[in-house]
């Protein structure tokens, strides 16, 4: 379940940023856009009245961006308003002619306080006609009006002109305020919406300034200004699937609400879905703020990491073209009926489809020598043409994985930067004994044992396949490489892979086999990654478990992954036994003492006791202890 919804985000994501790069649904969102913020914010009511904050909205814009947004706002005083919505109407016309008499004059920069003033104006004077024919109106309602018209327009101008980052989130606020009251259903409010996007996307302002809107229009008694603060600072979480952030507007209205003791279940939908459209909406590089020495630091790994992820997008979705059957079919044809006298009288031509190029003796004529050899010719070019393809698929694959395995280390390794102060302190040491034989002048086998990252420790076993020189470099540059990596503190999943890509890409199919063992210095616990490798065994005092089993080695494909990961621990004192594939220790250790031994001397008698003849032989065997307060 949890892994269909996380595809599911992808996909959108993908989506989106698809449709970021076509100019005509960027035209399209312009227009959208200017008439969909005039007409929702015509939906902002304050003391159960309509509020003049479009019109401050249009005369922030100019030409046909003013007069769409003033269409927008005038269709919208009429939906959600009525008859009452007719001063609306009027703000709207107003203020698109003062946008289009001003234009690009220069009046507005010269003079901030002209479309401010202008705004007060007009809706104290409509106002004043509203209540002249419609005597017994509201008069707190009327100076609410009168001061909210030049506020509005002067944020608005303010937004457009500066765009300073306390504009913005006064401009989301008002947003927020806005679209509280609209929505496709009752349980389904786009303020609700907005709010769980800024609470995952912006920043702690914007989400609380969004929250505060929605307490202003007062649509649910639950306070959601907290709800948008908690879900902000909920979302600095180091959770381990970042999608999961998208879940954490919800979860943070359910915990309030439990708190206050409200039950008002209308706004949890939104929220969710607010969240999940936050999440998938690309990061905003200006709204990272960092502090402190590494602040700088941290800034660029991010940037980075979203680059690389945009690249892997980008090959992901870049098309391969197919392989012209017709055009090989057609070439055939010309050549071999080129020099035919018949060539123009000929029925056979018409009946000649792709089946003959698959199957050239299927195809007979006059001169059948010479189309069935241009017809055989043209499927061997075929078969060399899909070879070739799928080659580029496969390079393409491997170019993917490795942006994708950088773009998550980066990521990573921006988020340690701010738990710098969290160490953690190790409860256990590893005792690691290797004992190994080569059968020829080299050894293929290559163990070991090496310090990671944190409280991580390694044991690398990894077994170049044969016997010989050849054997014993793929072994060797295997395990130094994938060294590397694990003590860079690459995860040791895409160091797997990124080592099956490399072994395809050079040809080196089954060079060699991987045998990893995660020790967690601090819980005892032991991750087992195995790719090619042979079952392990769980030494344990009530008897010997065997661990894995065979795979084919890595490099055979680069889309297919078939690692085995298998989780244990090592915290009652059970040895973990490693083995390259010329120890058969099945019968020892089923039949063995299953008394305590150290592993130095269990090594040595798994090597001598079931060594084989034909293949190198190793044999690594760890087990943990506590560490004593003085080490």
């Amino acid at each position: 379940m949890l892994a269909t919804v996380e595809g599911y985000l992808h996909r959108i994501q993908r989506q989106f940023h698809r449709w970021a790069l076509d100019s005509r649904v960027q035209w399209t969102a312009k227009i959208a856009a200017c008439g969909g913020s005039g007409f929702f914010l015509s939906a902002a009511g304050l003391q159960g009245g309509c509020q003049p904050l479009a019109m401050g909205l249009i005369l922030s814009m100019t030409g046909w961006r003013a007069l769409v947004a003033a269409l927008g706002a005038a269709a919208g005083y009429r939906l959600f308003w009525g008859s009452s919505g007719l001063e609306g109407v009027a703000w709207a016309a107003l203020g698109c002619l003062m946008a289009l008499a001003l234009g690009k004059s220069g009046w507005a920069e010269q003079m901030p306080l002209l479309l401010p003033g202008f705004a007060g104006v007009a809706t104290a004077v409509t106002g004043l006609v509203f209540l002249f024919f419609q005597p017994g109106g509201d008069f707190p309602l009327f100076l609410l009006r009168v001061l909210a018209a030049p506020s509005a327009a002067f944020f608005f101008r303010r937004a457009v002109l500066r765009r300073d980052s306390l504009t913005q989130w006064i401009c989301g606020g008002i947003g927020a305020l806005a679209l509280a009251r609209v929505g496709p259903a009752p349980w389904l409010g786009l303020g609700y919406v907005l709010s769980g996007i800024f609470s995952v996307w912006l920043s702690f302002p914007a989400a609380a300034m969004a929250g505060l809107g929605l307490d202003l229009a007062r649509v649910t008694p639950l306070p959601m200004a907290a709800v948008a603060c908690a879900a902000w600072f909920a979302r600095l979480l180091p959770f381990q699937q970042r999608w999961i952030r998208s879940l954490v507007p919800g979860a943070a209205y359910l915990g309030i609400m439990g708190l206050c003791g409200v039950w008002d279940l209308r706004p949890l939908p939104g929220l969710v879905l607010g969240g999940m459209l936050g999440y998938c909406l690309p990061p905003r590089p200006d709204a990272i703020h960092r502090r402190g020495e590494t602040g700088v630091v941290q800034v660029r790994l991010e940037m980075t990491a979203g680059i690389l992820a945009y690249t892997q997008r980008l090959l992901l979705e870049m098309g391969e073209a197919a392989v012209d059957e017709e055009a090989l079919l057609h070439r055939a044809v010309s050549r071999a009926c080129g020099t035919c006298v018949n060539r123009e009288s000929c029925q056979e031509q018409q009946r000649l489809s792709l089946e003959a190029l698959h199957d050239p003796e299927s195809f007979t004529c006059r001169r059948p020598g010479d189309i069935q050899g241009e017809l055989r010719r043209s499927r061997e070019r075929l078969r060399f043409l899909r070879a070739d393809r799928q080659r580029r698929q496969e390079y393409r694959s491997a170019l993917v994985q490795q942006y994708q395995f950088l773009s998550v280390f980066l990521r990573q390794l921006s988020d340690q930067l701010t738990r710098q102060g969290e160490h953690r302190t190790p409860v256990y040491r590893v005792e690691v004994s290797a004992r190994s034989r080569g059968k020829g002048q080299t050894n293929g086998d290559r163990c070991m044992a090496f310090a990671g990252t944190g409280c991580r420790f390694y044991v690398l076993l990894c077994d170049g396949m044969g016997t010989g020189l050849g054997a014993a470099q793929a072994g060797q540059s295997t395990a130094e490489l994938l060294r590397q990596m694990l003590t860079a503190g690459f995860p040791p999943e895409h160091a797997f892979r990124s080592i099956n890509s490399i072994l395809a890409l050079r040809g080196q199919a089954g060079a060699a086999t991987l045998d990893l063992a995660e020790v967690r210095l601090d819980s005892g616990r032991v991750t087992l990654y195995k790719w090619g490798a042979a079952p392990s065994w769980l030494l344990k005092p009530s008897g010997a478990e065997k661990i894995g089993t065979a795979t084919p080695p890595p490099g055979i494909c680069v889309a297919d992954t078939r690692e085995l990961v298998i989780r244990l621990s090592l915290r009652r004192g059970e040895m973990l036994i490693l083995l390259s594939d010329g120890v058969e220790a099945g019968e020892c250790l089923r039949h063995g003492s299953s008394g305590p031994v150290p592993p130095g001397v269990l090594a040595e008698r798994l090597l001598e006791e079931c060594g084989l003849s034909e293949d190198d032989a190793t044999v690594a065997v760890l087990r943990l202890q506590l560490r004593q307060p003085s080490t």
